[in-house]
């Protein structure tokens, strides 16, 4: 077709006002409100219809000039075994490897054993030049760090050709765990003065963490996730400084770990928050901002039990939002992780997942895909405000490992989950398979053997744990769910 017929169209023009009433015919009789206006968690109004934004700001990747690194997870109690699943990941397209050892706030009962010699059984054979490792650490996570670096020495290997992340975050250890091994005094004493000749070296890598998944997968809000994790960064950069360290060679070793859910748009924008607030944080601080390295792992808390295919759809989501918010590195949970350990089928398919959008759909293409759309623009703003407010009040409490260890922000997180409950059993809101179009019966889904291992609680402080509680989980626990036609 010609295009120059469109541009001698003619078309009425059409104002918001207009849309309404259009939207509302449409609608035969609902309320516009009701049927097209939504809210997040935090009470953030979403609209159906959004100018576009001018002059918006760019919120890039750390990395915009490639794209995000495919993560697997390395969680199988089995070291030998999980040596078999890392070669075929690695020769199959993943970039990248989470070492996930027992205990880990994300091991979900599983995951390596935390003993020197797992890291040489799992890394046997596999070449290591060019890949992401990361590591997702037992409660005790210094020794973990321990036998990665002196594994990586006695390889000889070029920390220059191969990116790490060591995942050190004692906040989300205690919040996952419910306990720390030696006291929070003695831990801020030792912490910078065992660092501080890795940050002067120059050398790339994260070393410390601000890990927001115990607290997404426990259920907090999107606020209440980044609110921690910002509390938890400032606390490392205040570390440093009471150290007499300078925080301008700590802040570029300091990531983020998050969680990623089937709520596209407000997982983008709480991405792109992330990093406006980070951003903040070090102007506030008097340094020059470096940029957020992101590290996303889909939501544990979305994933169903009943039909569990579904959970493919849901990670699908999240990982197309996780690319288009700016994620450096994503980890994809396979979908039968609610029924055990995922065999090799499973994993296949969350490694698929991402390099379909990868490498087919070119998702890392554009730097920022959001900025200047309105709805994105207006989501990443009312989350940057919402979190900063819950940042602030966690540290007037005294941050948030202080508010963990008297209990107050697991009181927050657990209003939140209760609040959430409500809306599913109410139909508010639905998950499909389990509350709106269930299966008849649910097909037979195969699992690994693996032993569930439950940690002594063994350290100098404790607190509430945050245990992970699926959507599904909750809903059976007040009652029974009402029926509904929507469709999340």
């Amino acid at each position: 077709m010609d295009a120059g017929i469109l541009r001698e169209a003619g078309f009425p023009s059409v104002d918001y006002d207009r849309w309404v009433q259009l939207a509302e015919k449409a609608l035969k009789g609902l309320s516009y409100e009701g049927a097209l206006v939504s809210d997040t968690d935090d009470g953030i109004i979403i609209e159906p219809l959004y100018g576009r934004t001018r002059n918006a700001g760019l919120v890039p990747r750390a990395h915009p000039d490639r794209p995000w690194r495919i993560i697997q997870r390395a969680d199988d109690p089995d070291a030998s075994r999980a040596n078999r699943q890392l070669i075929e990941d690695v020769e199959s397209g993943a970039n990248g490897v989470a070492l996930i050892f027992e205990g880990a706030q994300n091991a979900f009962g599983y995951g390596l054993p935390a003993k020197p010699d797992t890291i040489s059984r799992l890394f046997d054979g596999v070449k290591l030049d060019n890949l992401h490792l990361r590591i997702d650490a037992h409660p005790n996570g210094r020794s973990c760090a321990d036998w990665f670096v002196d594994y990586m020495r006695s390889r000889r290997i070029d920390p220059a050709r191969t990116t790490f992340a060591l995942g050190i975050d004692p906040t989300a250890t205690l919040a996952s765990a419910g306990w720390l091994r030696m006291s929070i005094g003695a831990l801020k004493a030792s912490l910078p003065q065992s660092l501080s000749g890795f940050f002067a070296s120059g050398l790339p890598g994260i070393v410390l963490e601000a890990d927001g998944r115990p607290y997404h997968n426990a259920g907090a809000t999107e606020a209440q996730e980044l609110g921690a994790m910002l509390s938890v960064a400032i606390g490392h950069l205040r570390m440093f400084e009471d150290a007499r360290q300078p925080i301008i060679y700590a802040a570029p070793h300091i990531g983020f770990s998050i969680s990623a859910d089937q709520d596209q748009f407000v997982t983008i924008a709480k991405l792109r928050a992330l990093r406006r607030l980070w951003t903040r944080l070090q102007e506030a601080c008097g340094i020059p901002p470096s940029p957020a390295t992101i590290h996303v792992e889909t939501s544990m808390r979305m994933m169903a039990a009943h039909d569990p295919e579904t959970n493919i759809l849901r990670t699908t989501i999240a990982t197309f939002a996780a690319a288009i918010g700016g994620a450096d590195t994503v980890s994809v949970l396979p979908h039968t992780i609610t029924h055990g350990l995922p065999d090799p089928f499973a994993r296949r398919l969350a490694r698929n997942t991402q390099l379909i959008l990868a490498r087919e759909a070119n998702l890392g293409f554009v730097a920022d895909p959001g900025a200047g759309s309105g709805g994105i623009e207006a989501l990443t703003e009312a989350l940057c405000e919402a979190a900063w407010n819950a940042f602030q009040a966690l540290e007037r409490e005294g941050g948030v490992l202080k508010s963990l260890v008297h209990g107050h922000f697991q009181a927050q997180i657990a209003e939140a989950r209760k609040k959430r409950a409500a809306a599913y059993r109410d139909g508010k809101r639905s998950i499909v398979g389990t509350t709106i179009y269930p299966p008849k019966e649910d097909r037979p889904v195969t699992v690994l053997k693996a032993e569930r291992k439950a940690l002594p609680s063994e350290g100098a402080v404790h607190c509430e744990p945050l245990t992970f509680k699926r959507i599904d989980e909750s809903l059976s626990e007040n009652g029974p769910v009402a029926e509904t036609e929507a469709v999340q």
